[in-house]
């Protein structure tokens, strides 16, 4: 059977087919221009999965990456940062046009997904694949399978409480793991430090080898988070190994004082879980939507 993934983002929507061995047949991507709204959307949707789908020799899957994750109970998306889906019946609209069974997932789990099977987490039956950016989250794929759990509330590390009565979090708890290590939330307590509004990249290239005092405060302070946040996971979960991926995930320096700042806190005398970068990129969430389709 061949796989179409379509990733869903908020500037562009990008189609892949693959063939039953996971090579690439055809690929392809338009802007989403959600300006023009939800039904506009829809119809690049379709339009696309039906050009990506003309290539397809067999029979195809059809999985799909979206900015937010499906309301189990109603059928349509929530959480979404392209704010246009929101409240909408995506997967119903979608197969009533298509007239096929379409599968529907969230980036974080699409990119472990990918990772897992095409990409760093490859050799691995239990992988964490961390989602790191504008947002914290992430997928957990057990022997090649996203596993959702009886909430569909699997991976959410984002929202774990890092600190009672710490940072406000969007979801309406104090203290998350998300307030605390993601790219705004970094930004954010830099000014803070006192130091002027900077993006991530600007203050890592502007202090990493030149750091004032705020600048090491603020680092030492990340990578401690890091450690406590990660190794939480690593506790409960116990993974074959973890993928960082995500914006942040490019700050060079978690793969040697950031890994070491985990294993200080995990349970156990043998600290050696693999704690890897991404090999795929910008690329997991539509091979990753690919994947959901798999046998």
């Amino acid at each position: 059977m061949n796989r179409i993934g379509i990733d869903l983002g908020g500037t562009k929507i990008e189609a892949i087919l693959l063939s039953s061995t996971n090579k690439v047949v055809e690929r392809t991507r338009i802007p989403t221009n959600q300006q023009d709204g939800y039904e506009a959307i829809i119809e690049r949707i379709i339009n696309l999965t039906k050009k990506v789908r003309s290539k397809a020799k067999q029979k195809c899957s059809i999985g799909i990456c979206t900015p937010g994750a499906l309301d189990r109970e109603t059928g349509t998306l929530k959480n979404s940062n392209t704010v246009c889906l929101i409240g909408k019946p995506i997967k119903t609209d979608l197969e009533n046009a298509l007239n096929c069974s379409v599968t529907i997932d969230n980036d974080a789990n699409c990119f472990a997904m990918a990772e897992a099977l095409l990409g760093a987490g490859k050799n691995y039956a239990i992988v964490f694949g961390v989602i790191i950016g504008t947002g914290v989250g992430g997928g957990l794929i057990l022997n090649r399978r996203i596993h959702h759990g009886r909430l569909f509330i699997a991976g959410e590390w984002g929202h774990q409480i890092l600190y009672p009565n710490g940072r406000k979090c969007y979801c309406g708890k104090m203290g998350c793991v998300e307030t605390y290590l993601s790219g705004p939330s970094l930004e954010k307590y830099w000014v803070e430090l006192g130091g002027k509004p900077l993006s991530l990249e600007e203050i890592i290239e502007s202090f990493e080898h030149n750091p004032n005092v705020e600048y090491l405060k603020w680092r030492k302070e990340y990578l401690a988070n890091f450690g406590m946040a990660l190794s939480n996971v690593i506790n409960i979960v116990d993974p074959d190994a973890v993928i960082l991926g995500g914006g942040v995930s490019n700050i060079s320096f978690l793969y040697d004082e950031g890994i070491a700042a985990v294993r200080e806190n995990i349970f156990s005398n043998k600290n050696d879980t693999p704690i890897l970068p991404n090999k795929l990129g910008d690329s997991a969430g539509v091979f990753g939507a690919a994947l959901l389709g798999q046998d």
